[in-house]
């Protein structure tokens, strides 16, 4: 899967920390199920590779691991069935590393010598991270003039209320936020919440 594919399958990507609150293909199947296939299981907790193996496994998700640092996390996210991995920042070794597998890759940006450094190494799409700390839709508009052929996935700090605005940016492709899934939430909140997130347009 390309990572065009992976941004353009969903307006938002959430971001899940999986810390055994819910059933990891249950909270899939109800993500799947609301309009939003694309998920990013954080690989921040021990439960995250096992998260990843269940989810893989619901019909229409597209599962992918958030927090890949290095190539072993990116071995570690390929054996359990990750379609995609996303990076906080952008290195030489996990790009190369990234490449060289085929998986879909979306590295970490923040500044324009992090773009310069992703082009440099024939990547287009970004993350943009931590988002609201890096200067938010400013930030991306003041970016997006001198690299027109860049698309980037905000993330971090990014909520239901500011998303709208995120994906009205011609050079946004989709977002990433955890507001769809909160601790103490129930599924059926999570359900609903996703659904709205999934009406948003780009």
């Amino acid at each position: 899967m390309l990572i065009d594919a992976v941004m353009q399958a969903a307006p938002v990507i959430p971001v899940l920390v999986m810390g055994g609150e819910h059933d990891p293909a249950e909270l899939a199947a109800t993500l799947v199920e609301a309009g939003l296939p694309v998920l990013e299981v954080t690989l921040r907790t021990p439960d995250a590779l096992d998260a990843i193996r269940a989810m893989a496994q619901v019909p229409g998700a597209i599962v992918g691991a958030g927090t890949v640092l290095n190539e072993r996390h990116l071995g570690e996210a390929q054996e359990a069935g990750a379609e995609f991995i996303v990076a906080p920042g952008l290195t030489e070794t996990l790009t190369k590393a990234a490449t060289a597998s085929g998986i879909a890759y979306l590295p970490g940006v923040a500044t324009a010598g992090d773009i310069m450094r992703g082009l440099d190494l024939g990547l287009t799409r970004f993350k943009f991270f931590p988002a609201e700390a890096s200067g938010g839709l400013p930030a991306i508009r003041a970016l997006a003039a001198p690299f027109g052929q860049v698309r980037f996935c905000p993330t971090g700090g990014i909520t239901e209320a500011s998303a709208a605005d995120y994906l009205a940016e011609r050079a946004v492709a989709c977002i990433g936020g955890s507001w769809m899934v909160k601790k103490g939430m129930t599924l059926a909140d999570i359900g609903a919440a996703a659904k709205a997130a999934a009406a948003l347009k780009v």
